[in-house]
């Protein structure tokens, strides 16, 4: 959808000429989020500005979905793609309502059209139309203007979208809220987003592409688990962080580690057959217990089990904590070390227990791609053939 092909620019200054963005050539598929990221100075904004020509390239060229916008008029190339900055820009003068049609009514949209729009973008960013619409930019929020320039640039449904640091200025708690609603809405609109950041974290969260950039030069372009795994150089690795694996909590899924296999008793199970099992599935501390719809209501302990007789049913603790197949193995971390746990129930939809999830295999699924990496660098020839 969105390609660059060696785009350049070079401004003028007083002390010379300077490459601002260095033949960076680069495509972004239909319905992904790319990511610009990099150090301040880098590019990344330049390069972004250059496709809707804010800035003008002074080589290269853009083409959107196949399109060489070469030759395209500057206003049509412009309400045809989507633009949110960290300014907001909101007009100041203008109603919420107005803001957000603003580029439908200069396409012509027909007043119905353009009023159904507004209210069907507000419910879609989780604010009430009746409520909104009316005001001023003045009298909302941060947040909440954020949230209206984002709809501001969906208004006209465009296929591209350009973000230049969007939710940079929000405080934390509100920018990761609109983080995960502008996702929410991504999995239904499918656009196409280049998306500059300086956050990594941010950049992991939302991205499907990374592109780091380094003065004005594009060094890597990979999936936000690539880029972890196998960072080009030594710039690369060292703007990711040292807990770059760690980083890699956030983009795996419980679904990808968690083993369908997890011992279980009922409460009319005595504490000598939970003992037999917590021995036999090689338990350290506990075994799940299970209702007749198999949802976990209890944990017998090994030193329950082992010193008293009796039923399950009388003898359980609560279960601190489960986990779902779609939860990412960050909060697994987070729920393991707070609970002193090394393995987690793992529920389904229905709250039925489907396998469980370990420290072990979580290490292990995050270290193979590093270890693969690192056979790979030691044997180039390899890596070719696999």
């Amino acid at each position: 959808m969105i390609e660059l092909d060696n785009l350049t620019k070079v401004f003028d200054t007083p002390k010379g000429a300077v490459v601002a963005a260095d033949h960076i050539s680069m495509s972004v598929p239909s319905g992904e989020i790319c990511i610009l990221l990099g150090p301040s100075g880098c590019g990344k904004t330049t390069t972004l500005k250059m496709i809707n020509r804010i800035v003008k390239p002074t080589s290269g060229k853009v083409f959107i979905n196949g399109e060489d916008t070469t030759g395209m008029n500057t206003q049509d190339l412009r309400r045809n793609i989507g633009y949110v900055i960290q300014q907001i820009g909101l007009f100041p003068n203008m109603t919420i309502e107005q803001n957000i049609t603003v580029v439908p009514q200069l396409l012509g949209w027909d007043k119905a059209r353009y009023r159904e729009r507004a209210r069907e973008l507000m419910a879609m960013i989780s604010m009430e139309p009746d409520a909104f619409l009316k005001r001023f930019p003045s009298e909302l929020s941060g947040g909440q203007q954020q949230r209206i320039g984002v709809a501001r640039a969906l208004a006209a449904d465009p296929p591209v979208m350009l973000m230049d640091e969007p939710f940079g200025a929000i405080d934390p708690i509100n920018r990761a809220v609109i983080q995960d609603e502008f996702l929410k809405m991504q999995q239904e609109l499918k656009k196409t987003i280049m998306f500059v950041s300086h956050d990594i974290d941010e950049a992991i969260k939302m991205g499907d592409q990374v592109a780091i950039f380094r003065e004005g030069k594009l060094v890597q372009h990979s999936s936000p688990d690539d880029l972890l795994a196998a960072p080009k150089n030594a710039f690369v690795e060292s703007f990711l962080g040292e807990d770059r694996t760690l980083k890699r909590l956030n983009l795996v899924k419980v679904h990808e580690v968690v083993s369908d296999e997890i011992a279980t008793v009922s409460p009319g199970d005595t504490l000598e057959t939970a003992l037999g099992r917590i021995d036999d599935y090689g338990y350290q501390n506990a075994i799940l217990m299970v209702n007749d719809q198999r949802q976990p209501v209890g944990l017998i302990t090994r030193a329950k089990a082992r010193t008293t007789k009796g039923y399950c049913r009388d003898h359980f603790e609560n279960v601190p904590a489960t986990v779902t197949l779609e939860d990412d193995l960050r909060k697994v971390a987070s729920l393991m070390f707070a609970q002193d746990a090394t393995w987690l129930p793992c529920v389904d939809d229905e709250g039925r227990v489907y396998g469980q999830i370990t420290q072990r295999a979580m290490t292990h699924h995050l270290g193979s791609r590093f270890r693969a990496h690192e056979a790979a660098s030691r044997n180039p020839d390899s890596a070719v053939k696999e």
